[in-house]
């Protein structure tokens, strides 16, 4: 799925709108709805820009040791199978 917005852009929304501009005026001038930027704040809220970048590095990660788990798993039941004979 491509990002219309980088995370960089999404803090400077929200910091945009902790500074006093109204919700709907910003969602109108940048073309994105309410409900994305309440996702948005829910995600993002209280971040500067290199947590957030530290945030994306970190879920990156998890999603590559989620995967070498999930493979050494998958191994493990393969190897288990062979031994058993039920093959």
């Amino acid at each position: 799925m491509k990002k219309r917005y980088t995370d960089e852009q999404i803090i400077g929304f929200l910091k945009q709108a902790a500074a006093g501009t109204p919700i709907k005026e910003l969602c109108r001038k940048h073309g994105f709805s309410d409900a994305s930027f309440y996702l948005w704040r829910r995600r993002f809220g209280g971040m500067e820009v290199p947590d957030a970048k530290r945030l994306r590095t970190l879920e990156a990660e998890n999603a590559r040791l989620k995967k070498l788990l999930a493979e050494a798993m998958l191994d493990n039941e393969a190897l288990k199978v062979v031994a058993r004979g039920k093959f």
